[in-house]
């Protein structure tokens, strides 16, 4: 008698379901996300030894001092992301207030002993600058981690004011400390601008938020004019409001702060449609400083034209669009949200990096995921992938 229960399973098995017509249900996993993202990775990590040879040889003696130390990090953090995406995102609920607590914990850290200072800011944490992070980062996951469990917890109340208001604060706060006490401007833009997305997202009247977007746009052109008819650049000593002022006529610093982007702007202008070719750049000899990091788009539309930049674009709005299946197709709220924060974070940075090195925004210094040379990115952006990756395993599908 089990025997002939057994062989009737198996024939249920072959046949795709019962003789009540149940589905045969399955369990996705993105590997096109997986693709696009070792795409991304190889390809930064070629136009990296394209536009750092020259000064790794003239600075370290060795041409690849760059690209070994990025390919080593990147493939590790490949391997964490697989790793991290065969864990079920849920046993984070169990770390929200221990992973928000040690994002401010560390990011205070930096004023101590403990800090590091590099290229005049003092960001970092460590032994050394081989051994070392950039504590900031750990809050970008923390609001793109805490906010989500926060909102799904408040339910129906979170399209309250002082629901939005507790959310508000709760990602301000890491932003405020990523400023203050690891003088990052730019991070804590990207922070608060992940939690108002994240709000934003769950909150269901979406005509507050067009309003006040309006109204902050209106208030910093205001801000950007005022400055521009009032302060004497000879006599500023803030170099943010100088940034300001080297944006809106680069020309006038050309000697100076404007140094770099008027270099970049060259760089762009003489790569035209197609490029000088790989490896031939003439801005990357010292030209650009710094090449290698927050201005390696430059390069990459120097060297391969403006086609091998709408190239790179193509393979981030790709990735945005593979977030944003995961994050409409994911199996509850809270990984539907915490897929948002990632695209919001990832898209806030492609936007920000690229405006800045076309001379669209003021300079803020915020690298292009996977291309521009970095460990802290790479390693927390790759974190974020394997969350993606996670929630998109836990997506099912009836055949």
């Amino acid at each position: 008698m089990e025997k002939a229960k057994q062989q009737k399973k198996s024939l249920l098995s072959l046949l795709g379901g019962s003789r009540t017509g149940e589905k045969k249900v399955t369990h996705y996993y993105d590997y096109s996300l997986v693709a696009v993202i070792i795409l991304l990775t190889c390809f930064g990590l070629i136009m990296l030894y394209s536009t750092s040879s020259y000064l790794a040889e003239v600075q370290q003696g060795d041409d690849m001092f760059y690209f070994k130390k990025q390919a080593l990090i990147s493939a590790a953090s490949i391997i964490g992301a697989l790793v991290i995406s065969r864990v079920d995102y849920h046993i984070l609920t169990r770390f929200i207030t221990l992973l928000y607590g040690m994002a401010i914990v560390l990011m205070m850290l930096v004023k101590t002993p403990l800090g590091i200072t590099a290229n005049g800011a003092r960001r970092w944490l460590g032994v050394g600058e081989s051994l070392s992070f950039q504590p900031a980062e750990i809050a970008k996951i923390a609001v793109i981690v805490c906010l989500p469990y926060m909102i799904v917890h408040m339910g129906k109340k979170v399209k309250t004011l002082k629901a939005c208001m507790i959310l508000a604060a709760m990602g301000g706060a890491l932003a405020l400390v990523a400023y203050i006490f690891t003088d990052n401007l730019s991070t804590a833009i990207i922070i608060f601008c992940i939690t108002a997305g994240l709000i934003f997202v769950a909150h269901p009247n979406v005509k507050p938020f067009l309003i006040a977007g309006g109204a902050g746009l209106i208030l910093i052109v205001i801000l950007v004019l005022y400055l521009n008819a009032t302060v004497d650049p000879a006599t500023n000593e803030n170099f943010r409001i100088q940034r300001i002022l080297v944006w809106l006529h680069p020309e006038d610093f050309a000697s100076g702060d404007g140094y770099q982007t008027i270099q970049a702007l060259y760089a762009i202008g003489s790569g035209g449609l197609l490029g000088r070719g790989l490896g031939n750049s003439i801005q990357k000899l010292g030209s650009v400083p710094e090449a290698q990091n927050d201005m390696i788009f430059s390069i990459v539309c120097e060297e391969l034209g403006i086609l091998g930049g709408v190239m790179v674009l193509l393979l981030f709005a790709y990735l945005l669009y593979r977030l944003f299946f995961i994050a409409q197709n994911a199996p509850d709220m809270f990984g539907s949200l915490m897929a948002a924060g990632i695209f919001i974070h990832i898209a806030l940075q492609v936007i920000f990096n690229i405006a800045v090195v076309v001379n669209l925004m003021p300079n803020t210094g915020i690298t292009l995921p996977f291309i521009s040379y970095g460990g802290t990115s790479i390693v927390f952006l790759m974190a974020e992938m394997g969350l993606a990756l996670s929630i998109s395993r836990q997506i099912k599908f009836q055949e």
